[in-house]
């Protein structure tokens, strides 16, 4: 399995916000069934848009295909995608999911929703909601494609002051929660018969 993140996911695997191994992503994984685990988080990672010469997401991804990577894909991202495109980036919401998926192919992938607690500028919680539909959307171009729908399911006292990132027990719950999507989105015989995963 694969994780390409933003930095909502710096936390997930940060002994600073999760001093107790076990409430981390990968012990999370694991707990799940994942055998092998490989992680590509960045902050400020977007699909598109390159930080401080990093790869953004679809060239990670492409560079994980081009060396025969097989198996699952958890997407952590839109968090800075809806914000690049607020600003005014010429290529759309729907348009970056599709080409990660194009970049993917057949494998299974699970996006991770988003949300935020700000009401205005590129990452108000309005913006959040067009990723949140352009993904939804895209679940129906594509059979191997699956939502866990964190928004729904995220508490405001989860949040720092920035109303974007997470504390530890965000960051706990997020591990946990992931985990659990993935099982469920993709288990072990078949597959989750709709979209979205809650």
């Amino acid at each position: 399995m694969i994780h390409i993140g933003d930095s909502t996911s710096d936390g997930l695997t940060s002994p600073e916000y999760l001093p107790i191994a076990s409430e981390r992503i990968d012990a999370q994984y694991a707990l799940v069934g994942v055998k092998v685990e490989h992680f590509e988080i960045s902050g400020a990672r977007s699909i598109v848009e390159t930080y401080e010469g990093l790869p953004n997401a679809q060239t990670v991804a492409q560079a994980w295909k081009q060396d025969g990577y097989h198996g699952c894909w958890v997407l952590a991202l839109g968090t800075n995608d809806t914000a690049n495109v607020y600003v005014g980036s010429n290529v759309g919401r729907l348009a970056r999911i599709q080409r990660m998926m194009s970049t993917i192919g057949k494998q299974p992938v699970m996006w991770v929703n988003v949300k935020t607690l700000l009401s205005s500028g590129p990452y108000s919680e309005q913006n959040m909601d067009l990723w949140n539909n352009a993904l939804l959307q895209a679940c129906h171009e594509y059979p191997n494609m699956r939502v866990f729908d964190w928004a729904s399911v995220v508490e405001d006292a989860w949040y720092i002051d920035d109303g974007i990132h997470y504390n530890t027990p965000g960051y706990a719950a997020r591990s946990h929660l992931i985990a659990q999507a993935l099982a469920h989105a993709f288990p072990a015989h078949g597959s989750h018969p709709a979209c979205l995963v809650r």
